[in-house]
């Protein structure tokens, strides 16, 4: 697992030991930021739900956004994502927060919203759907930022949730992305 451009590229990023974390795969981030540089290039804040090894928050931050929030609940895994952010030079820009995301996103009132809110949950986890419509009502993500979902292919999800609508759903074998941004129209909808 590697940081694949920017400030960043080249370094080597640990994973934590254990087979609870399942870092996503280089070629499907490659894939995901290719997507997301289609939009123009990565600025401003990140929220790293489920960070695992905080590779997907690190490539954010290597490719040029200001500030990364890292949430994740295991403590031997934040000190790997905070390992990481240290030799990858990028600590000085970021938040390693030891927490349920459950937790995060209930008790979590930012200073400013995210432009860029990144969930890459357990494969499995029967509770994606939820944590995407708590994120839609939350105010976390800003109001031109992106929501991006990491799941199987056997996780239907829906093509809106709140004001947030399905602008991209990727699939790359055995691993999928959908990316969501809020839709203005949907506020009278909802």
């Amino acid at each position: 697992m590697r940081v694949i451009t920017g400030s960043a590229k080249g370094h080597r990023l640990r994973a934590p030991s254990d087979l609870g974390t399942r870092p996503m795969l280089d070629r499907v981030k490659e894939a995901l930021f290719s997507v997301l540089e289609g939009y123009g290039p990565l600025r401003g804040r990140v929220l790293d739900l489920y960070a695992g090894s905080g590779a997907i928050g690190i490539e954010c931050l290597s490719r040029g956004a200001a500030w990364a929030d890292f949430v994740e609940q295991r403590a031997h895994v934040c000190r790997v994502i905070a390992d990481n952010l240290a030799h990858t030079r990028l600590a000085g820009r970021a938040r390693v927060i030891q927490s349920p995301v459950e937790r995060f996103l209930a008790t979590h009132r930012p200073q400013h919203s995210y432009d860029i809110l990144m969930m890459d949950p357990p494969y499995a986890d029967p509770h994606i759907p939820e944590t995407i419509a708590t994120i839609a009502s939350s105010g976390l993500l800003g109001g031109e930022g992106v929501l991006i979902v990491g799941h199987s292919p056997r996780v239907t999800l829906e093509d809106g949730y709140g004001t947030l609508r399905r602008i991209k759903l990727r699939r790359l074998g055995d691993s999928c992305f959908s990316i969501y941004h809020h839709d203005r129209g949907a506020a009278g909808d909802a």
